[in-house]
């Protein structure tokens, strides 16, 4: 068995596709700007994250037409410099609202949400360091 992605049912698929192409920096699999889907992968790594058209999904699942409330996932990152990053995401629209801030004594973290308010967490692992 091997994990191929993790999967969020997003209601502005767009808008959604702009924060992780463009904002957070992940490439698109295949520039599928209005989805209905579309896979994303950091730089480096194997794990991916792909967006799926919540109302596409809800024809086939009824039960995802419900209204969504509360937090259902956290999708999370790792990136080298968290500082740094922050700063680049900011820049391109991004609002961080913890962070960059120790979470343990091996790791920094910082967060903030997508456009449907998924929340994201960067983590600057500094075992990693040295």
């Amino acid at each position: 068995m091997e994990l191929a992605q993790v999967r969020l049912l997003v209601s502005d698929f767009a808008v959604c596709y702009h924060f992780y192409a463009d904002v957070l920096g992940l490439k698109p699999q295949s520039g599928a700007t209005e989805g209905p889907y579309e896979k994303f992968s950091p730089h480096t790594g194997s794990a991916g994250i792909a967006l799926q058209d919540r109302a596409m999904m809800a024809e086939i699942l009824d039960e995802l037409s419900d209204t969504v409330n509360g937090h259902r996932s956290l999708v999370v990152l790792r990136v080298d410099d968290l500082d740094a990053y922050c700063a680049q995401i900011t820049a391109r629209g991004a609002t961080v609202f913890h962070g960059p801030a120790p979470m343990t004594d091996r790791m920094r973290v910082a967060h903030l949400k997508d456009p449907e308010g998924n929340l994201v967490e960067l983590q600057e692992w500094l075992l990693l360091r040295g």
